[in-house]
C-alpha cells in the first residue's frame, strides 16, 4: 500500500513543483526559452500518447488499428473544437484590438 502511495505522490509532487516553477518565474523566463520548454513539453506529451496509450491498444484490441485510430481521430477532433469554441488571445493580440475610446 505505501508503494502505491508512493507512486501517486511522486509525480503529483513533481508536476507541481514544476508548475510552481513556471507560475512564479513566467515573467522572468524569455520568450525564447518558453517556446523551447512548451516544445519539449509538446513532445513529452505525444511520445506518452503513443507509447503508454495507442501502442498498448492497438495489442489489446488484437493487432486491428481501426478501434486505435478512430479514438485517436476523435481524440483530435475534439480538442480542435474545443480550441474554436474556447475564447483566446494570442501574444500581441491586445495591441491589435481597437481601443475604446476610438
Amino acid at each position: 500500500m505505501n508503494a502505491i502511495i508512493i507512486g501517486i505522490l511522486l509525480p503529483l509532487l513533481g508536476t507541481m513543483l514544476g508548475s510552481a516553477f513556471v507560475f512564479f518565474m513566467k515573467k522572468e523566463i524569455p520568450d525564447r526559452m518558453q517556446k523551447t520548454l512548451l516544445g519539449f513539453a509538446s513532445g513529452v506529451m505525444v511520445a506518452a500518447s503513443v507509447w503508454s496509450l495507442l501502442i498498448p491498444s492497438i495489442k489489446m484490441a488484437g493487432e486491428r488499428v481501426l478501434p486505435a485510430a478512430i479514438g485517436f481521430l476523435a481524440g483530435i477532433a475534439f480538442l480542435l473544437l474545443i480550441d474554436e469554441l474556447t475564447p483566446h488571445l494570442h501574444n500581441g493580440a491586445l495591441s491589435a484590438l481597437p481601443s475604446a475610446s476610438s
